[in-house]
């Protein structure tokens, strides 16, 4: 038996494919195929551009597959949501698909756009979104390159976006947010109450999720002497209880914690001058909660 795992084509698969490398799973990608190869016999990959890949989980052709909570609630997919997967192409953080307007324009408000045209990949969100606030607008489906279409082709778009750059750059503000999205790894429902295939996707998750734990973080160890522990400890985060081990020389402590990576620069010469020896940093991979 052999999972069929939907993977993100497009500007997510990179970050996908690096998840699943911390997670434990290298996975090999090809410009010239759609069938990417996977260290694990049991699951056959499959690239699927994210618009898309919540319709082929809810018709069964995938039994899971990673997508934008966005591109699950346009297509209104009856999949079962497995695990929220806080990461996008740049930031590992959500995004945010926002109603736009050109700079210059007299627009402040989603009302002024009463008998507009936006440009839009999300169409039936942007209508339901629309309607809840009683506006009544033309909405065109875009192709792309929808940041450029305001104000000849559209007098505003909705677009997701995670820094807001390239709104920026082509000279258009925010006025409001549509909707907020994350990666979310989802399931068939009938895949779900196969017993395999819920132990594996369950498996999955549970990797997935100690991956994006490990982001940011990294291990460190050290010794120190019974006289200076306290010196030690005083140096590390309140918050964090570092696992604290005897040496063979009973005088000696081994201790061992976990740190946000950015941190770790100034805590570490703190660390030395407290008393610390044979002070070790080491990537993480995984931290299962």
């Amino acid at each position: 038996m052999k999972l069929k795992l939907g993977i993100p084509k497009g500007s997510l698969e990179n970050a996908t494919v690096d998840l699943f490398r911390r997670a434990g799973f290298t996975i090999t990608t090809s410009s010239r195929s759609y069938f990417p190869g996977i260290d694990d016999p049991s699951i056959e990959c499959m690239l699927i551009r994210a618009q898309e890949m919540a319709r082929y989980v809810e018709d069964g052709i995938l039994d899971a597959g990673l997508t934008g909570r966005d591109w699950i609630q346009e297509n209104e997919a009856d999949i079962v949501p497995v695990a929220d997967l806080i990461y996008a192409k740049q930031s590992f953080g959500k995004v945010r698909w926002v109603l736009a307007v050109p700079e210059a324009s007299n627009f402040r408000t989603v009302h002024d756009l009463q008998g507009k045209i936006i440009a839009t990949e999300l169409v039936a969100t942007t209508r339901r979104y629309l309607a809840f606030h009683g506006v009544t607008a033309k909405v065109e489906f875009s192709w792309g390159a929808t940041e450029v279409k305001p104000p000849v082709l559209a007098d505003a778009i909705v677009e997701v976006t995670e820094t807001g750059s390239s709104l920026r750059a082509n000279k258009l503000k925010i006025i409001d947010t549509v909707l907020e999205s994350n990666t979310q790894f989802i399931a068939n429902k009938a895949s779900w109450e196969d017993e395999w295939k819920r132990r594996k996707m369950e498996d999955i998750k549970m990797l997935l999720e100690g991956a994006i734990n490990a982001l940011g973080k990294v291990g460190l160890m050290l010794n120190v002497h019974r006289d200076c522990l306290q010196a030690v400890l005083a140096v590390l985060p309140a918050l964090k209880r570092p696992t604290i081990s005897h040496l063979s020389d009973e005088e000696w402590l081994a201790v061992n914690t976990i740190l946000d990576e950015s941190t770790v620069r100034d805590i570490i010469p703190r660390l030395k001058q407290a008393g610390g020896e044979g002070i070790v940093e080491y990537p993480l991979n995984k931290i299962v909660l």
